[in-house]
């Protein structure tokens, strides 16, 4: 299925009974689980295992092509929920998919297509964009709210009061629930914000300033850091897959 969604679209919670492969071949979504959430660039997609419950936040115009799979057909496909990245091949495996018909020939091209994209997606390199969301109620009112606002500069001292826990509590179930410090999990959500700006254009020098860095190789350095490659890369690799 293919669609197109304006700047603002929200897709409320829901599941689906078959595993799900959501690729936006323009646009940013932000997609979010009851354990994590995602800041997806064009050049990547979210595999999403069937009843997964998830939302999906639109960003810019969003081109939407998803692939409905049963787990049956092959058994290396992402277990959990994933980033995997798209590859030249896949990217235009799914196009030519989309053209065929819903209900394809599964022994003709539509299926030999099929067929290379499941064998791509069990290949594909897993990406480290997940922020993972927390359990106890405390803890998922700060994110919540980092979420909503990354530039935020309150530290763990000021969230203690409107999480109803004291700063002790808070680090530890950053600790326990996230596998992060505060500051890791802040850093991450703030980059995965970045993501959006960075896509459209944005300055990195503005982008960095907002995201609270002195400095656009600081930011840069950092960010490579955490995410895996420059930002200036996700850039140049965003304009070529349009």
């Amino acid at each position: 299925m293919s669609k197109t969604f304006a700047n603002g679209h929200e897709i409320e919670p829901h599941h689906h009974p078959r595993d799900q492969f959501v690729y936006s071949i323009t646009g940013v979504m932000r997609v979010r689980t009851r354990a994590a959430a995602w800041i997806v660039p064009p050049d990547r997609a979210v595999y999403l295992p069937a009843r997964t419950e998830h939302s999906i936040s639109v960003r810019g115009t969003v081109t939407m092509s998803t692939l409905y799979i049963a787990r049956r057909v092959q058994d290396d496909l992402p277990a959990a929920p994933t980033v995997p990245e798209v590859s030249p091949l896949l990217r235009e495996l799914v196009l030519a998919l989309i053209r065929e018909p819903v209900i394809y020939d599964e022994q003709g091209r539509g299926g030999a297509v099929a067929l290379l994209i499941l064998d791509e997606i069990a290949r594909a390199r897993r990406l480290p964009f997940v922020i993972p969301m927390p359990r106890d109620p405390r803890l998922l009112r700060v994110c919540n709210a980092l979420l909503a606002d990354p530039a935020s500069r309150l530290t763990l001292d000021g969230w203690g009061e409107s999480a109803g826990a004291s700063v002790r509590t808070l680090a530890r179930l950053f600790e326990d629930e996230l596998g992060l410090s505060f500051i890791a999990w802040r850093q991450r959500v703030r980059f995965h914000n970045a993501l959006e700006s960075i896509i459209t254009g944005e300055p990195i020098a503005s982008v960095a300033e907002r995201n609270g860095y002195r400095s656009p190789s600081a930011f840069s350095a950092a960010f490579r850091n955490v995410m895996g490659h420059a930002p200036s890369l996700l850039r140049s690799d965003s304009a070529s897959a349009g």
